[in-house]
């Protein structure tokens, strides 16, 4: 059984047909200047994203994937090409858009609570609803309890979740993800892959997901999007149609796992 890809099917997974376009990457690329050789990490890059779509995207390290994320998220704005959010072209960080790194970031002097609230440094918002809308985050992360702990005094799980709720906090309608669960052990990654999971569909967030774990990526994505490198190109897209909740252990699930580990059996690869 071959997964289907955009080449040879339609859209089966959700969201459906009908639902609008909320990011445009139109032949994007990006080179880099190093000892004055020029490195090009990205080439013609061309994606469409739905509302409320969740996109994995998947390749070997080096392929520009997390670069090209940077790219959506505005943080880099020197690249060839357009991206374009909800009609406007990204020119730079927006509070729309929320990112969570594999390194969560936090400071270490403040609270779990100040460091979700510190999202808010850049905004008008009341301090009555940052009080709020920090609570409401703590308690929808799992952390309730927790609100007074210091990043030390909490495991590495319990931090990605406090960046996840400073992402959220500020209620974006984009939520970008790079490695965020890479640095930590298989049984935590594997309960917060379902905790994002409920909070995307609870959230209807339109979610980008960088990777380097297959199985994440299906059990996530609606739709995985698979990267070459050298430079950083879309080999292909392929299609996720397995109603949500998914079992990992199904043949419908092994069977897309297989064919996107097929991918990275090529030398070009390595």
């Amino acid at each position: 059984m071959n997964a289907i890809t955009e080449a040879s099917a339609p859209i089966l997974a959700t969201p459906s047909d009908c639902t609008a376009i909320a990011l445009r990457v139109e032949d994007v690329g990006k080179t880099y200047t190093l000892e004055s050789n020029e490195l090009r990490v990205l080439d013609n890059i061309n994606l469409n994203i739905k509302e409320g779509e969740f996109i994995s995207i998947v390749g070997a390290s080096g392929c520009g994937k997390s670069t090209l994320l940077r790219l959506i998220g505005g943080l880099d704005i020197d690249h060839d090409g357009a991206i374009v959010y909800q009609g406007s072209t990204v020119k730079g960080p927006s509070l729309e858009c929320g990112i969570v790194f594999q390194e969560h970031r936090l400071f270490p002097w403040m609270t779990v609570e100040q460091n979700i609230a510190l999202a808010f440094e850049a905004t008008s918002v009341p301090n009555a609803e940052r009080r709020t809308r920090v609570a409401e985050q703590i308690r929808t992360v799992g952390l309730t309890g927790f609100e007074g702990a210091y990043p030390h005094q909490i495991s590495g799980g319990m931090s990605q979740r406090v960046a996840i709720a400073r992402a959220l906090v500020l209620r974006p309608k984009l939520l970008l993800l790079d490695e965020p669960f890479g640095a930590l052990d298989a049984l935590t990654r594997l309960k917060l892959q379902q905790e994002l999971q409920r909070l995307w569909e609870n959230e209807s967030l339109t979610t980008i997901l960088v990777t380097h774990d297959v199985e994440e990526a299906v059990f996530l994505g609606d739709r995985i999007v698979v990267m070459n490198a050298r430079p950083g190109t879309i080999r292909r897209i392929v299609q996720v149609p397995i109603a949500r909740p998914r079992t990992r252990s199904s043949t419908a699930f092994q069977a897309i796992k297989e064919d996107v580990l097929s991918d990275f059996s090529d030398d070009r690869h390595d």
